[in-house]
């Protein structure tokens, strides 16, 4: 028979006397000639539902050990090298031009530019014709070039590290890029792993090894992983060491691994505790080896290196319809100038011959002449036709996207230099991860936000205890001079790093022993804190030699809350390998095998530890929710149960969260069954998961219960105050926590999402017909959206109404709610709510969360928020925008949100406007010239019209203008809702502009016709008076619109006029060109001046009469608080500037 005693050569640092000369002592377990498997080695870590899967044989790869010959003859897996690059010296051009054009607009002015090569439709310079296009896809192909330029030199030093790789019987370097699955590799402390491993013996005997999976998820906790203690002798003379490994082919499940490992004709299971991935730090181990199973790509960091899902701005996506009308406007025209030319043709077909602007006959080769660029009639009407399209090209604003993307940019550079929304806590600022919804903020109707972590900090701190039905919660002061337990050990004193006030009457309860029932409980009750769970105590120094700290690491603050208090109370956890612990009892230290170990996962909802005690029993210890606890209790101690029931009741009532502990004894029969169930659920190929849940499931039964807990997770600070506030700014606010309904009722008037005066509907239903028939009444029984209704559903019903016809009900109940409480919720549920609310209405949704279990009700809004928390940054590397604390949504929303939306879609309709005038004014232009495509502006002045006299203003003022101040926007959310509204952008509006930029061309065409009407001016010197008085009125009607000047504006509107006037000026100094000289003649005239102040006064005039009036008799919201501002009402001259200042933060309500 074996024993699990520990090794010979095993190193424990703290298993000696302690200076109470109390000894350590151990004890050994026989069964059957086995060696007792350990849990914690072999359980998977079932926590998502990816890592449920079953492998089959068909879906496994085999990886022979120190054999990647052998390993890669048959299929040649992926080398190490790995390629984040997108493009290559050949591939870059096709491919960058590829996804470019992937914009329909694109195309739309490559077909013009086309066009415009062929002779029969050459109206422009075919140099000029493609200039804008070139210049756009120039622009974007410069930026993606720089960006892939990065990941190529990122890739090379990556693939360039080196790597101690066994061969020819000793470790040599290699490569990164040249190591093979099959290989056996060796990593040394705070050495990063090039591949995925599985481990196979590390510098500590028991197998044992810390990794920081920082780069992978983000968590800083160390986590550690297990060798299997067969492979750890063998792997000494890895020359001979003969086995394989059947493994499930590559996934993106970062925390899931199924696989067998067959050595010397035995059959070992391997789980995600046994391999360690690409990207994880080794610490606090010397050396570790391990063999690769997954290399370069197929690594599970490499597999999930994809950013979010990429989205698109709802301004946007509404701005597609006014590009149609735009298009059917330019379809318009273009059909009235081919329609009117063949009226003319029909007219004067007979007077083409001798017309001296038309010339159809062509006498320079023979007396009768022939046709010269004559096709007859009907081509003739066709080619007008796209003629036109050439020349009114610009109706779609090319240069509209790049200013977008542009525009965007400058919007994130300050948002991420708002000093508001800079977390000093955990030194993070404000990220932009994705530039192309930031006006999507302006306009969110709908937040769906998670509990813990988001809304609290998810630092826990352990608060009561209820053991035996006892409540303990009389804790010590926060002043209190009780120095905390501590021990000492060779002269060393061991204390936790933190403190955790304890009660006065259950710490001496403690010291008593098992003198008594309540004090053996009390015992009981403490190990199993100090036990079950999956925690790794590291000893760090302190300024004082002979004083060290430990520090619990761990996956879960949950737990760190738990063995901190026990510690306190005498408890000390000291070491964790993986076949034992070490746990100090009030001065006495003993290890404790660990003979099997279930970690929690989400069906059982509880985690279970079987340990190997002093006394030589086998007792197994389980915590978990209540909701999964009481089901597995043994019904004798009904009172007990019935007191802790009510106990929960109290705790979860005052916010707190909450835990039950239970225990047993397990007997010879028993321990053997379990065993031989767990070594056969454990080496499943199929199915391993479910079997492995069985397992758990049979041996958490007829527990005897031991207590409860309860911990605190306090409100992040300002998170009341910002609730209120974007409740106030016409938000609806959900709360969606896994947390019982007590607990989230409590938390829900701490953050005032609940108020005393609301009437609460609460559906708990356990039947479809139960749940079908209270969402009904709830409906009927409010009345209107006036009405101060909360509505509390619990998880259970939401399986109902999730998977059944209920989901429409629901939503008309939610809808006449001012507040929405979601409790026990399931993270698929969490991402099906948000759905439900997303495909039932037009509003913009946004959902925040800061862990694992958020990521998909992050991705499925519109606009996805990850908070920078305790629990890693998977959430963070999912969303669209991260941050460090709830409370930065107030200035996100409010303030950025309400500034990006009013700018974007300002910036869009003044595109629009700008090229519309340009356009007009070429059209009118046509009537007066016998309907043919010439035109008196210069080609060179169209193509920069929209590229540098009218583009660079409207991108500063996208980025810098302010309508309100920040203050303004703090301190009165309701103005938010001018983007809930749609009133920044809509298409009245856009119908108000199209016929104001109608009136406008007129005036600047009309004018100047009518005042040189029978003068001998030439055509070229009214296409440049045209030209610019083009730019100065669309820059004028842009610096009335403009709220708060600053020099940069200033620079960017009337550079951008003079500008035009230096580009008109050049162009006309040119021989080469049409209109030499044709500004100077003109220019020096008074009728020049007149006309281009006439067209200013006339143009603007009817816009300015219409914003007064507008204005005076029926001002906005938005108009009304930047009066006030001006009157002095609330002064924040702190705004006035372009950087984002720092003010304080909203005012308490």
């Amino acid at each position: 028979m074996d024993s699990i005693d520990k090794p010979p050569h095993e190193s424990s640092r703290w298993s000696v006397s302690s200076k109470d000369n109390n000894s350590v002592r151990e004890v050994t377990f026989d069964v059957d000639s086995k060696r007792i498997r350990h849990g914690s080695a072999g359980a998977d870590s079932e926590m998502l539902s990816m890592s449920q899967k079953e492998i089959k044989d068909e879906d496994a790869r085999l990886v022979y050990i120190n054999d990647p010959e052998r390993t890669n003859e048959r299929f040649e897996f992926t080398g190490n090298s790995i390629k984040t690059a997108k493009y290559s010296v050949f591939t870059f051009l096709p491919r960058n031009l590829f996804e470019q054009f992937h914009r329909v607009a694109y195309i739309y002015f490559l077909v013009i530019a086309v066009l415009n090569q062929l002779p029969q439709l050459a109206v422009f310079g075919r140099g000029a014709s493609i200039m804008p296009l070139a210049f756009v896809l120039l622009v974007s192909a410069i930026k993606d070039a720089y960006e892939d330029f990065r990941r190529h030199r990122s890739d090379r030093v990556e693939n360039n590290r080196l790597a101690l790789v066994f061969e020819d019987n000793e470790f040599r370097e290699k490569k990164w890029k040249h190591i093979r699955v099959g290989e056996v590799i060796k990593v040394q402390s705070n050495q990063t792993l090039p591949c995925d491993m599985v481990l196979l013996a590390t510098s500590d005997p028991t197998g044992v090894v810390y990794v920081q999976t920082t780069n992978l998820d983000g968590e800083s906790n160390l986590k550690t992983r297990y060798a299997k203690q067969e492979t750890l002798l063998k792997a000494a003379d890895l020359e001979s060491f003969d086995g394989f490994i059947k493994c499930e082919k590559p996934n993106r499940n970062i925390y899931g691994f199924q696989a067998n490992m067959e050595i010397d004709g035995r059959r070992l299971s391997l789980g995600p505790s046994n391999i360690i991935l690409r990207g994880c730090e080794l610490k606090n181990t010397v050396w570790a080896l391990g063999v690769v199973v997954y290399a370069g790509g197929e690594t599970k960091a490499m597999l999930n290196n994809s950013g979010a899902p990429s989205k698109r701005s709802r301004l946007e996506t509404r701005m597609n319809l006014e590009i149609i009308l735009l298009s059917l406007f330019l379809i318009v025209l273009c059909t009235t100038a081919a329609a009117t030319a063949a009226v003319w043709l029909r007219r004067h077909r007979d007077d083409l011959d001798i017309i001296l602007f038309y010339r159809r006959k062509d006498y320079a080769e023979k007396p009768g002449g022939k046709n010269h660029n004559y096709y007859g009639w009907g081509w003739e009407i066709f080619f007008t036709f796209f003629m036109a399209v050439i020349v009114y090209q610009i109706m779609i604003p090319i240069s509209l996207y790049i200013s977008m993307e542009l525009v965007r940019i400058g919007q994130a550079y300050f948002m991420t230099r708002d000093d508001q929304m800079y977390d000093e806590s955990s030194n993070s600022s404000f990220q932009c991860r994705a530039l192309n919804i930031n006006e999507d903020l302006g306009q969110i109707k709908y937040l769906f936000s998670d509990k813990t972590g988001t809304l609290t900090d998810n630092k826990m701190e352990f608060q009561c205890a209820c053991i035996g039905g006892v409540d303990y919660s009389d804790r010590e002061p926060a002043d209190s001079a009780h120095p905390g337990y501590s021990i000492e050990v060779d002269g060393i004193v061991l204390k936790p790093k933190m403190r955790v006030r304890v009660d006065p009457a259950l710490l001496e309860l403690t010291k008593n022993g098992s003198a008594t029932e309540e004090a053996k409980r009390a015992n009981e009750f403490f190990l199993s804190l100090a036990a079950c769970n999956t925690i790794v105590p590291i000893v760090t120094n302190t300024s004082d030699p002979d004083v060290k700290l430990v520090d619990y690491q761990g996956e879960s603050p949950d737990e760190q809350a738990l063995v901190y208090a026990a510690a306190s109370y005498g408890f000390l956890l000291i070491e964790r390998t993986s076949g034992h612990i070490v746990i100090n009892v009030r001065g006495e230290t003993q290890r404790y095998n660990v003979l099997g170990l279930h970690e929690f996962d989400s069906d059982r909802k509880r985690m279970s530890v079987i340990l190997g005690c002093p006394d030589m029993s086998v007792k197994l210890f389980v915590k978990g929710a209540d909701s999964s606890m009481f089901s597995v209790m043994d019904e004798s101690n009904g009172d007990v149960i019935q007191a802790t029931k009510e106990q929960l009741h109290a705790y979860s009532s005052d916010g707190l969260r909450t835990l039950v502990v239970g225990m047993r004894k397990l007997n010879d029969s028993e321990f053997e069954q379990w065993h031989s169930s767990f070594e056969a659920a454990s080496t499943a190929l199929i199915g391993r998961a479910g079997l492995l849940r069985k397992v758990a499931g049979n041996i958490e039964t007829s527990l005897r219960i031991v207590g409860a807990t309860a911990i605190e997770d306090k409100l992040q600070h300002g998170v009341p105050e910002a609730i209120e506030s974007l409740r106030i700014a016409g938000i609806k606010v959900w709360v969606l926590t896994g947390d019982k309904q007590e607990t989230a009722i409590s938390i829900g008037f701490s953050s005032r999402l609940l108020t005393r005066n609301m009437r609460q509907i609460v559906i708990n239903s356990n039947s479809l017909d139960s749940c079908r028939r209270s969402l009904e009444e709830a409906n009927s029984s409010i009345a209107s959206n006036d009405e101060s209704v909360a509505l509390i559903i619990d998880g259970t019903s939401l399986i109902y109404v999730l998977d059944n016809d209920l989901e429409d009900v629901l939503f008309q109940v939610a809808c006449k709610c001012s507040a929405i409480l979601c409790c026990r919720v399931a993270p698929f549920q969490k991402a099906g709510i948000v759905a439900l609310v997303k495909n039932r209405t037009s509003d913009m949704t946004l959902a925040i969360g800061d862990g694992a279990n958020d990521v998909s009700m992050i991705q499925m809004a519109d606009v996805g928020v990850g908070i920078s928390g305790q629990e890693g940054r998977q959430a963070v590397m999912a969303s669209d925008f991260a941050m460090g604390q709830f409370r930065f949504l107030v200035p996100l929303l409010l303030v950025h949100g309400h500034w990006n939306y009013q700018r974007m879609g300002y910036m869009i309709l003044y595109n629009f406007y700008r090229n519309a005038v340009f356009v007009l004014i070429l059209f009118w232009y046509v009537l007066f010239t016998c309907y043919t495509l010439t035109t008196a502006i210069t080609e060179w002045s169209s193509v920069l019209y929209s590229v540098i006299y009218t583009s660079f203003p409207t991108i500063i003022i996208g980025i810098l203008d302010k309508d309100l101040g920040r203050r303004t926007l703090l301190e009165h959310p309701q103005l938010y809702g001018v983007g809930q509204r749609a009133e920044g952008y809509s298409t009245t509006l856009f119908w108000y502009m199209m016929m104001d930029t109608i009136w406008q061309s007129a005036a600047i065409f009309f004018i100047p016709l009518f005042a040189y009407w029978g003068s001998t001016i030439d055509t070229s010197s009214l296409g440049d008076l045209w030209t610019i008085a083009a730019v100065v009125v669309v820059n004028l009607h842009l610096a009335m619109d403009v709220i708060r000047w600053n020099w940069i504006t200033h620079a960017a509107i009337w550079g951008s006029i003079v500008a035009a006037c230096i580009c008109v000026i050049v162009i006309d100094l040119i021989p080469t060109l049409p209109g030499y000289w044709a500004i100077f003649q003109v220019a020096k005239t008074w009728m020049f001046w007149f006309c281009l102040l006439a067209i200013v006064v006339t143009s603007l005039l009817p816009r300015f009469a219409i914003k007064f009036l507008g204005e005076y008799y029926r001002p906005s919201d938005v108009r009304i608080a930047r009066e006030a501002e001006k009157l002095g009402t609330f002064i924040d001259s702190q705004t006035r500037g372009i950087e984002m200042n720092r003010i304080a933060d909203p005012p308490r309500r």
